[in-house]
């Protein structure tokens, strides 16, 4: 018979609950704060239940009404400074951080509404109802709640999508040398998500200071916990990553208060993460002012033995017993927090002039159309003040180097200036460089600023994205190749791109992400796209491309300094190539709007990028068209040098754009429509394009070289455009 012994994970995974005593000690203070905000969250989310049934609130109303206890306990006791986020259903997240920031966590029941108070209420209300004065300038709206000030990171309308921008938050706190801590909130259906687990991963290997705060409301809409998971105590999560676990009746706001803490004192002292579950239930449905009974998927019977636990009456009832309050106080806080809302709303909505009886939204409190774009990205000011400068008409001395080594000279350069730079990627630490050298030499600044990561691309550029948003560190995250963006598109897209603008325009996110094309090189399929085309056509992203190593110190060090996150393409062609930079420190900069002419001509303008430049130069000399070259260098929508385009499209009337990949993701497609739409009248016929073919390139040599456009390629496209001007 085999030996068996039984495993033991070497986690602690507590189950807390309160007793008569815990209730006699809780500090008076404590319980009426409790108790304030409990009944200011819950008149709060009525009013927005009462005002999405006439069709006020544009878009869902994820009411809390059932869960604040989770919130209200959790959130009491923490500092300003510590910071949370949340999920679609978040209103009580925000509102619990929120006031618990302007009252400096205590708050009198017998006045529970201070101006202060009134203003978050207000400012809340409007930031659902989509207007200008709300947090995110009415662009927010539900899901999307954020207030930096007050440790607010932001709401989220993606399940899990939060969680690893949650934790930059706590890589910034731990490495900046506070003891504060980020509590980040998701639901029973975000447990079984795969940037979670792998964002528990990190935090637990890099202790940081961050809690994994599961809301079990028991449904994912409809879909019951016991159907999408065996084991439906879903803090069973953290014991596979060695975190420490709690497990709580959410109903029971003291309780959950008391768990907290104990996480939190190991949290503070350095130990790590921590897990907490608390059991809640949403009186509603997922969205709307009606019962979940009310679409057969519970019955009557289980909510109203919920609803017999509500933690607002588990608070007062506590009270009442200790002396502390009666019910007469109970009904006075209630209906202060009932006036306090009916008084944002009058600030906010009047009756409708035009139907009896109806109100709508004040119209001199909408956001002015104008404002649509506005903080898509930065305006790019912050460069100003350095030094920008063209390396193809630099006179000055230069020095030999390879393509790669002018990369992580430049990263050198920038790391021993600017303390707050970090990197992040996987195998960045190791190797002489990484997998191609470009962090080669940078292993001098710590392995807290070369940071080898996981195989977990979801979790690491989230944390990336959440550190930039914290402010206090740069981030650069490397992707080993473009094609493993896809595995984080939720924190590269839905987040990272979209969270400047989506929450006002206000905060930054100086994030830059590197990556190198591979076609050629026999990686196949999935290790070979090139990206352009998929980030030009996503908001908020700058891209950057080199076809020089002189070039790529300037477009770095912009993407350095800039308030945006910058995707920077590199390509393993170039990486060998025998180059030059300019003597000195390479502190220059190339600023977005600033193409490079490589060849002037008069019949076609052959605008390209990264190591199709070369290629380019190749076919023309192939040919006797003569080209006009223009190497893009910045290739986004904002940033890319549409004066220098036009001028060479007035001169030749006729445009090529050559890439290597594929035709489907292609940068040309975009760039060719917004060619055509801008310049028509200077275009004799259309514009041509030069791109690899409809599959992504395979492992054979043979069937690669036929995937990807090459200078017999471009030869092709140079003709056709011969034709198109009707010469042989």
């Amino acid at each position: 018979m085999p030996r068996e012994k039984r495993l033991e994970t070497g986690s602690p995974w507590i189950e807390l609950s309160t007793t008569e005593d815990d209730w006699k000690a809780a500090s008076p203070q404590l319980l009426g704060t409790m108790l304030a905000e409990l009944h200011l969250i819950r008149a709060f989310e009525e009013t927005v239940l009462e005002l999405a049934g006439e069709s006020l609130v544009h878009g869902p109303a994820h009411s809390s009404i059932g869960q604040e206890g989770g919130a209200v306990g959790s959130i009491v006791g923490l500092r300003s400074t510590d910071a949370v986020n949340g999920s679609h259903r978040g209103h009580h997240q925000f509102l619990a951080k929120a006031l618990t920031h302007v009252s400096g966590g205590v708050i009198d029941p017998a006045t529970p509404v201070t101006p202060k108070i009134q203003r978050v209420l207000q400012r809340t209300l409007a930031e659902i109802l989509g207007l200008a004065q709300g947090f995110c300038h009415g662009r927010g709206g539900s899901m999307h709640l954020q207030w930096f000030e007050a440790g607010a990171l932001g709401t989220n309308a993606i399940v899990g999508g939060g969680v690893p921008m949650g934790a930059g938050n706590a890589w910034a706190q731990k490495h900046s040398g506070t003891t504060d801590l980020t509590i980040s909130y998701f639901g029973d259906g975000a447990s079984q998500i795969g940037s979670v687990l792998e964002t528990m991963n990190l935090a637990a290997a890099w202790k940081l200071p961050f809690c994994f705060f599961i809301e079990n409301n028991l449904y994912a809409v409809s879909t019951r916990v016991e159907e999408i998971t065996a084991d439906t105590r879903l803090s069973v999560r953290g014991q596979g990553f060695g975190i420490p676990c709690w497990r709580v009746d959410g109903m029971d706001p003291l309780a959950v208060y008391l768990a907290t803490e104990q996480a939190a004192q190991r949290m503070r002292s350095g130990a790590g993460p921590a897990v907490i579950e608390v059991e809640v239930y949403r009186y509603f449905h997922q969205n709307g002012p009606y019962p979940g009974s009310a679409f057969g998927y519970r019955d009557k019977d289980e909510e109203a033995y919920w609803r017999s636990r509500d933690p607002l009456d588990r608070v007062a009832n506590e009270m009442i017993a200790l002396g502390l309050i009666d019910e007469a106080g109970v009904a006075s806080v209630r209906k202060q927090a009932q006036d306090a809302m009916a008084a944002a709303v009058a600030e906010l909505v009047e009756a409708d002039p035009d139907k009896a009886g109806k109100r709508r939204i004040k119209p001199q409190l909408w956001p002015d159309p104008s404002f649509v774009d506005v903080g898509v990205r930065g305006d790019a000011s912050e460069l100003q003040s350095l030094t920008a400068l063209e390396p193809s008409t630099y006179q000055g001395p230069w020095r030999t180097v390879k393509f790669v080594e002018a990369v992580s000279a430049v990263m050198d350069r920038r790391m021993a200036c600017d303390e707050r730079i970090v990197v992040f990627g996987e195998d960045v630490h190791r190797l002489g460089g990484g997998t191609n050298g470009a962090t080669k030499g940078l292993a001098k600044y710590g392995e807290q600023r070369l940071v080898g990561t996981p195989i977990s691309e979801n979790a690491f550029a989230g944390l990336g994205g959440g550190l930039a948003l914290d402010g206090r560190f740069r981030p650069v995250v490397e992707f080993m190749y473009p094609d493993f963006m896809w595995v984080a598109a939720d924190q590269v897209f839905n987040q990272i791109g979209k969270a400047r603008h989506m929450f006002g325009g206000d905060n930054p996110v100086p994030f830059v992400l590197r990556t190198k094309v591979a076609m050629g090189t026999g990686y196949g399929s999935q290790h070979s796209m090139d990206p352009a085309g998929i980030f030009a056509t996503s908001p908020g992203w700058r891209i950057a491309a080199a076809s020089t190593a002189a070039d790529y110190v300037g477009l770095m060090n912009a993407a350095l300094a800039l308030q945006d996150p910058v995707l920077i393409i590199e390509h393993v062609d170039l990486y060998g190539v025998a180059d030059k930079v300019p003597e000195g420190d390479l502190d220059y900069i190339i600023p977005p709007g600033r193409a490079a002419i490589r060849r002037v001509g008069t019949e076609v303008t052959v605008i390209t990028y990264l190591s199709m430049v070369a290629e380019c130069q190749k076919a023309i000399e192939q040919t006797d068209v003569d080209a006009e070259l223009v190497d893009l260098r910045w290739l986004d929508r904002a940033s890319i040098d549409w004066d220098t385009i036009e001028a060479s499209v007035r001169k030749t009337n006729a445009v090529l754009i050559v890439e290597q990949g594929t035709r489907g993701p292609s940068y040309g497609g975009w760039l060719a429509d917004e060619i055509q739409r801008r310049l028509f009248d200077w275009l004799d016929q259309p514009v041509e394009r030069v791109c690899g073919g409809e599959a992504s390139p395979s492992i054979s040599k043979v069937l690669e070289r036929a995937a990807i456009a090459d200078v017999d390629d471009v030869v092709a496209g140079l003709e056709k455009i011969r034709v198109g001007m009707g010469q042989r």
